[in-house]
């Protein structure tokens, strides 16, 4: 148990004199805003609803920013971004009924990408509640079930004294290893019942630290300073706990490669000696991965997209880092260490002996080398082209963030850094509303979007969010006429790619349609690319390059037992 009551400041003579008289005016909603502020927010996203108008109104009294998204899933993907680049608690502000449930997927997405987002949602009246059918507008039987499968806790509120407490302690379980999203409910007439509780002052919702057990850490350490070809999966775990330091530390003093997720780009340097990138859906460094004698996995699951599609098999011993404790040895066996990845990395950091292997980054060489010729093997000079092209056109500083589109599919292998993407949960419209999130975290550099034209769909009102708050956001979409990865899975399942109207779209002129919008569009060639994305991302404010352009993808090596003679691909859907 931990005390924090050390963090909490004695009130001033101006917070006991408000305490001693409350000022009126104030409901439920502005609890819920106090709170928040009291807890360190800074920025809320939502969009408001009948049921939840005490705390949008609550806002006017406030100093924080609001950010309103146009759609609820939307506001979801916007306060997940917010998370994860910040490492904050990112509040979304939602509705009941169908306002709350439109935020589902958008949760779901935040949950597998271990992003801290507080959703705190209106409920139907106190006198609705309990199951039974009164007829309440936007009323479900349990609101609180259709999210608890997803969320990482549920905190009902019944009473305006219950709501600092319990907006307390969904934010600590958000920020406890492994953040997550969290899900508040407080009933409608009580936001907008007026309220003699005084203000809420700071709060302290530090959340616990999850620190690796040390006779584990013992026999981790033993087994990496003695193994004869040790290797190091880096997850995501790695980046959300800001440990990329001390592994890279870790790898050089072990001289072990490393190999970074999807979910975990970033964790290493790209270029490093050591870096064997992300080319984890290459049968190359599958083999490499299961010959390693010591496999220690930080921060990841080692899921499907991490495994080649369930594909790998370790021959060594592996040792599994891991804060969420359902993801321990859920696909391997393992010693496995319950543990936020920075802790962890810094307990082995101190315990392991370090070792000498030249021959280490020779190996890394050779299967880069290996991946390289395999790709070359293939027609895909204009995917490699425009990939490259973007890069080049981003700014070092700036992030990006990836719907679920073949382009984005490529950069998982191939984008040389870090990026945030809809993988987790593989939904489709993360990129653009996203990338307003960590705009609106951060407006002194521009932020990338990158779509293809059927994810672009759902997030086309949300020009409309960028324009208003003029966010720094260029929006790469790239028009393929349809659902492009779609259209590759049922031609190689069924031979042709789809009945009328499956995958292939009917579309709108998205540079006329930003251009309505407000927002300044351009339509580019691969060729022209590079200087047209870069132009846009160095203008001020919002924009949108179209790119027509039918992309391929690298042929998989999970199929046919390795081998690479089909370019047949198949992607969870």
């Amino acid at each position: 148990m931990h005390d924090h009551d050390h963090d909490i400041p004695p009130l001033t003579p101006e917070q006991t004199a408000a305490a001693l008289n409350p000022p009126p005016g104030r409901n439920g909603g502005d609890l819920v805003v106090e709170t928040l502020y009291g807890l360190g927010a800074t920025t809320v996203f939502g969009l408001p609803g009948q049921h939840a108008l005490g705390m949008f109104d609550a806002l006017r009294r406030s100093s924080l920013d609001y950010v309103g998204l146009r759609v609820e899933n939307n506001a979801g993907f916007a306060a997940d971004a917010y998370g994860r680049i910040t490492g904050e608690v990112a509040p979304l502000l939602l509705s009941t009924g169908p306002g709350a449930l439109t935020a589902l997927a958008a949760l779901q997405e935040s949950a597998a990408a271990s992003a801290p987002v507080l959703a705190i949602a209106s409920q139907v009246p106190v006198a609705g509640l309990g199951g039974g059918r009164h007829g309440y507008l936007h009323e479900l039987r349990d609101q609180q079930a259709s999210f608890r499968d997803i969320v990482k806790s549920v905190h009902p509120v019944r009473t305006a004294s219950q709501i600092p407490s319990a907006i307390a302690a969904a934010w600590e379980s958000a920020l406890t290893a492994p953040h997550g999203p969290v899900w508040v409910e407080i009933p409608q007439d009580v936001l907008l019942a007026g309220t003699s509780l005084p203000p809420v002052t700071a709060m302290d919702a530090t959340p616990r630290e999850l620190l690796p057990r040390p006779e584990l850490t013992a026999v981790a350490a033993h087994a990496l300073s003695h193994a004869a070809r040790p290797v190091i999966v880096a997850g995501g775990g790695v980046v959300r706990s800001d440990a990329s330091g001390k592994l890279r530390a870790l790898a050089e003093k072990l001289d072990a490669p490393v190999v970074t997720t999807f979910g975990g780009k970033g964790a290493f340097p790209w270029e490093h000696p050591l870096s064997l990138r992300s080319w984890l859906e290459d049968r190359h460094t599958t083999d490499f991965l299961e010959d390693a004698d010591v496999l220690l996995v930080v921060g990841s699951g080692l899921g499907e997209l991490s495994s080649n599609y369930h594909t790998f098999r370790p021959r060594g011993r592996v040792i599994q880092i891991e804060a969420d404790l359902g993801k321990l040895e859920s696909n391997h066996p393992a010693l496995g260490i319950h543990a936020d990845a920075r802790n962890a990395l810094s307990a082995l950091l101190e315990s392991v002996e370090e070792r000498h292997d030249p021959a280490a980054a020779a190996s890394v060489r050779t299967v880069l080398a290996k991946v390289r010729e395999r790709i070359e093997a293939q027609d895909l000079a204009l995917e490699q082209r425009v990939l490259a092209s973007v890069r080049e056109a981003l700014p070092a500083a700036s992030p990006s963030f990836w719907d679920m589109t073949i382009l984005a599919y490529w950069a998982w292998s191939a984008w040389p850094g870090p990026m945030h993407s809809g993988q987790g949960a593989g939904g489709l419209g993360y990129g653009f509303p996203a990338a307003l999130g960590a705009a609106a975290a951060d407006r002194t550099k521009p932020v990338l979007a990158v779509s293809g034209d059927g994810g672009a769909m759902y997030s086309i009102a949300e020009l409309a969010t960028a324009r208003q708050y003029d966010l720094p956001v260029t929006w790469l979409i790239v028009d393929d006429g349809g659902y492009g990865i779609l259209r590759e899975y049922m031609t190689d399942a069924f031979g042709e790619s789809s009945a009328a109207g499956t995958t292939e779209l009917s579309r709108p002129d998205f540079v006329a349609l930003a251009e309505s919008f407000g927002v300044p569009a351009a339509r580019t060639t691969p060729e022209g690319l590079r200087d047209d994305l870069a132009k846009a991302l160095a203008a001020p404010g919002p924009s949108v390059v179209v790119l027509p352009a039918l992309l391929k993808m690298f042929a998989p090596t999970h199929l046919d037992g390795g081998s690479d003679t089909s370019d047949r691909r198949v992607i969870p859907g």
